[in-house]
Parts: structure tokens; sequence; C-alpha cells
């Protein structure tokens, strides 16, 4: 019997990897997605995130998504959710529509501010930062297992790491199951956010974030979202292989996968890799891990 809800997964004590991917922009690109999903479903991970645009712009194709690969496969799938620039009653419509769809785990995001929002004035806003989102989900009489982002690294916007955690432990205290990090190439700094929040008194599960770079064009969006640091192993390797995609890709695999078996040999049982709808990604690392996951 497949558990749904995440929070209870997460209580076994067996390694497992689960994915993230994307929906379409548009319903002319949904086909493919679907198609992409589906081989990753295929692989049975512990489950299956599905993000959500900016805006709210692929919020259906979210969610079509999740239900097509939990239905088909009967991957537990986490839809994500974003709040940002939203109003409560469009908020709680996307609420009623995750229940309608049978998704019983959902990723509260903040989101980030559309370009065009970027020097608005968010006074007004009914929904400023995510917890006020986790709360909504609280009310909600969803039964909702609720994940939460956290960010190894210090997110973007704060001001230091003690702000960080005292946000962080607010958005757990909301009512977060489950927080999952950005993506980090250096797995001290994961150790030491562990430390640190735990000392907080922040203790619910914490998977890691692990983002496989395949190839030299997407450091730069890695490191403009998450502020990621680059170890010298990692600078290395984008040196010596980044010209050549497919010595790249096959370094950038490998390089993933030993920072998810050092994870796993430190006592982390789940970890979330950032797939970004590339099956063979995906199905590579399922096999380089296939030992040691016991698949």
């Amino acid at each position: 019997m497949i558990l749904l809800k995440i929070s209870e997964l997460l209580k076994k004590e067996t390694l497992s990897v689960s994915f993230e991917v994307f929906p379409p922009k548009t319903e002319a690109g949904f086909e493919s997605v679907k198609t992409a999903t589906e081989e990753i479903a295929k692989l049975c991970p512990a489950f299956m995130s599905v993000t959500y645009g900016a805006g709210g712009g692929t919020s259906k194709y979210t969610l079509d998504i999740a239900k097509n690969i939990k239905e088909l496969y009967g991957v537990p799938t986490l839809a994500h959710l974003t709040c940002v620039s939203s109003t409560k009653e469009t908020v709680k419509e996307k609420i009623e529509q995750i229940k309608a769809a049978g998704i019983s785990n959902v990723m509260a995001l903040r989101g980030d501010i559309p370009k065009e929002l970027e020097n608005a004035d968010r006074s007004g806003w009914d929904y400023k930062h995510a917890v006020e989102l986790v709360r909504e989900l609280k009310e909600s009489n969803g039964d909702f297992c609720i994940g939460g982002a956290c960010y190894p690294e210090i997110h973007p916007e704060s001001t230091d790491s003690r702000e960080d955690i005292r946000y962080l432990k607010e958005k757990v205290d909301a009512g977060c199951d489950f927080l999952t990090t950005q993506m980090f190439f250096d797995n001290n700094l994961l150790y030491s956010f562990l430390y640190k929040i735990r000392e907080a008194g922040i203790t619910v599960p914490v998977i890691p974030g692990i983002m496989p770079i395949t190839n030299a064009n997407q450091i730069d969006r890695a490191i403009k979202l998450s502020g990621s640091f680059m170890p010298q192993r990692f600078k290395s390797l984008v040196d010596k292989f980044g010209s050549d995609p497919d010595a790249m890709k096959q370094a950038g695999i490998a390089y993933a996968t030993d920072q998810i078996i050092d994870l796993y040999a430190n006592g982390i049982t789940n970890v979330h890799v950032y797939s970004m709808n590339k099956p063979e990604v995906a199905m590579k690392i399922k096999d380089n891990l296939s030992c040691i996951l016991g698949k």
C-alpha cells in the first residue's frame, strides 16, 4: 500500500529518492511534459513534486500533471502552491482545486515576485510571506501534509542566518510538516544548517534538494536562484568538462550522485532531486544508487 502523505513516507528508515518536475508553460507543451513526467514516475520514486509557475500561470497544468502521476502510477505527489501577489479569494479557489484533484501534499511557497511587480507597493497584498499561506492551508480543512522551503545558505532576502532561521521557525510553527532545501553543492553547508536549526528548535524532517548540473548554462541560473556557493571541486569540474556537452552531463550526474551518497552515509534517508523533466538524468541517478537503495 502506498502511503499518500509525505510526512508518513519520511518516517520510514529505508533510503529513498524523490524527483521534482515542472509543468508546461502552454497547452502546446503539455503532452511532451506529460510523457517526460510519466517516464520519471516509472522509476517508482518515493514521491514527485510538481512546481507552480510564477504568478500561478501554470497552476492548471501543475494539478493535471500531479493527478496523472498519482492515478496512473500510484506515485505520491506534492503540488506546489505560491501566494505572492495573489488575493485570498484566488488562493482559496486554488486550495479547493487541489482538494478536488485528490492531492494530499502541498508545498507552500511565497513564490518569486513577477518582474513587473518588483517595485510595486506590497503593503496591501493579502500574502507577503509563505507563513501566511501555511496558515491558510491549515485552516482550510483539507487535511494537507504541508511542506516548506528552506535555504542552507540563507534566503537571498534575509539579513543574516539568525533572521532566516527565526522566520523559518515561524513557518514551521504555523504548520509545516517537513522542509525541502534549495539546491546546494557543498554538503558541509547542509550539515551546518541542520545543526543550527535543530538548536533553534526546528525538529521537522528536512529533505536535501540536489540539482544535477548537466550543462554549463545551468550554472548562472542556479547561482541566481539560490545564491549557491560553488566549491572549488565543482568549479574544476565545470572548467574541465563545460565545453563538452556529453562529458559535462556525465560529470554533473556523477557529482550529484556523490553528494547523495555522502548524504545517505551521514544519516539522511530521503533526497529530493531537481530532475528538470529529464527522465534520462533521473534514470541514471537511480541506476547509480540501485544497490544503495536496494532496488
